[in-house]
């Protein structure tokens, strides 16, 4: 009697060919190969991955080479993982995914989506890209055709050296930078390296981005949650985090709360940092586009031995271009692009565009652009915003692409359940919370988190028509 795994199931038996070492390492040629079963559909949303002792012994490989694969695809946004249950393919896994994503995979497209983290995939520059992919693959020498450098296409990593000094007051050299597939990939690539130099534990922004927690969790170390107010992260409570030496941060516009880390408490995590002999990982979300106020400098930029500094192009061009760098300490870069700790490079085409494309001019034009374009939109939402929810205070607007909105008098789960009725997505602050907030005066329970990135200008009245009757729906069966 045949069972319903073996009827049903993909055969695992073919999902790697171990007699292939062209292919690379056994762990990525099993990544590669699970991410082509995802796209072509073997793999369908949701679906429940074997265990990894149950696949090693499916592939006669080791167990190792399975958990890394699953990790490498967690960090990319194909899987999910939670502890306790098994690994899945996530809802909308092989899609442009935002780079923070709302608290859980949705399987609707609304006619409205705030959710935030999304960019103005419309302004694309997709000529001249086009047109820098087109001299890539005319123009890159048949060796550069070959196997990549682990570490990234140097040249870029020069440019992308003298781009962070200019730009964000880093201070790093190029063979101290590492071009990876995203800030999550560098996540993970950092949490691969810190635990085999001996850390179990990692400290995360609470509130903070949910991937960040998976991505730690999946390279072995266990996520510390600690909390975040009005000045950054709380570098008291960090400091009270037994067997902590590393961090993840976003000091230049965190999220989701959008605080700036406040200069006192810069000094006090780089001052923390040097007395643990530690790491901090600096998200460098959001540090493009300001729009109030002059750009906030890097933290690696006082302390390079102790930060590394990690960027991508998902929010200033698309999170379809899987293309971001980490700047490291340099006693940490060699163990980044070690075969057991770093991921496969990005594509070297896309590395030798992404080169040209900076040294041609057009992404400080597209970044000049986008700012201009986030700010009239974001102009746009607050005036409708407080025509339609008046006295609402409005928070986290200086930057970015999204902004707290504060509803004191309703709860924002229940408003978010509300607008979806309507055909609008968007998020509660406590859908972002590791730890859940204590009730109390200056509690945040009725925050939405309203993302503004991806609509059209001429969209956001109607978003906010619709969202500001949602809100009065819920008071209304409040009262």
């Amino acid at each position: 009697m045949t069972h319903d795994r073996e009827r049903t199931g993909p055969a695992w038996g073919t999902f790697l060919e171990l007699a292939d070492p062209a292919g690379g390492p056994l762990h990525t040629r099993l990544a590669r190969a699970l991410r082509d079963a995802v796209a072509d559909g073997r793999l369908a949303a949701g679906s429940t991955l074997p265990a990894s002792r149950v696949l090693a012994a499916d592939l006669r490989c080791s167990r190792w080479v399975v958990t890394e694969a699953y990790a490498q695809l967690v960090a990319e946004g194909y899987f999910e993982a939670r502890s306790g249950s098994a690994t899945r393919v996530r809802a909308h896994a092989g899609t442009a995914a935002p780079r923070h994503p709302g608290a859980g995979p949705e399987r609707w497209t609304p006619r409205f989506d705030l959710l935030p983290g999304i960019p103005d995939l419309r302004a694309f520059p997709r000529k001249r890209w086009a047109d820098m992919v087109r001299a890539a693959t005319t123009e890159l020498t048949w060796d550069e055709l070959g196997y990549p450098d682990a570490a990234g296409l140097p040249r870029l990593r020069r440019q992308l050296a003298s781009y962070l000094a200019r730009g964000r007051g880093a201070r790093v050299e190029p063979d101290h930078l590492v071009v990876c597939a995203g800030t999550l990939d560098g996540v993970l690539r950092l949490c691969r390296t810190l635990r085999a130099a001996g850390h179990t534990r990692v400290a995360i922004e609470d509130p903070g981005w949910t991937q960040l927690r998976l991505t730690v969790a999946a390279a072995g170390l266990t996520p510390v949650p600690v909390a975040v107010d009005g000045q950054g992260l709380r570098v008291d409570l960090l400091r009270r985090a037994t067997a902590v030496r590393a961090v993840i941060v976003a000091p230049a516009h965190q999220f989701p709360t959008g605080v700036v880390l406040a200069p006192a408490r810069r000094a006090e995590l780089t001052d923390w940092a040097r007395e643990v002999d530690g790491l901090i990982m600096e998200d460098d979300y959001d540090a493009e586009f300001r729009y109030d106020r002059h750009p906030v400098g890097a933290l690696q930029g006082m302390a390079p031995d102790h930060v590394a500094l990690l960027g991508s192009l998902s929010k200033t061009l698309s999170p379809a271009v899987r293309l971001g760098w980490i700047a490291a300490p340099g006693r940490w870069t060699e163990a980044l692009v070690a075969r057991d700790t770093g991921g496969a490079p990005p594509p070297v085409i896309d590395q030798d565009a992404f080169s040209r494309f900076v040294t041609s001019g057009s992404y400080d034009r597209h970044l000049r652009a986008s700012r201009l374009r986030y700010k009239r939109r974001r102009d746009r939402l607050l005036r409708e915003l407080a025509a339609h929810l008046p006295g609402a205070a409005v928070g986290g607007a200086a930057a970015g692409f999204h902004l707290l909105l504060p509803l004191r008098d309703c709860p924002a789960d229940a408003v978010v359940k509300e607008a979806a009725g309507h055909n609008v997505r968007l998020a509660s602050l406590d859908d972002y919370r590791t730890v859940p907030e204590e009730p109390g005066p200056d509690a945040s329970a009725s925050t939405l988190v309203v993302g503004y990135g991806n609509l059209t200008d001429q969209a956001v009245p109607e978003a906010v028509r619709r969202l500001a009757a949602a809100v009065e729906r819920v008071r209304g069966q409040s009262a």
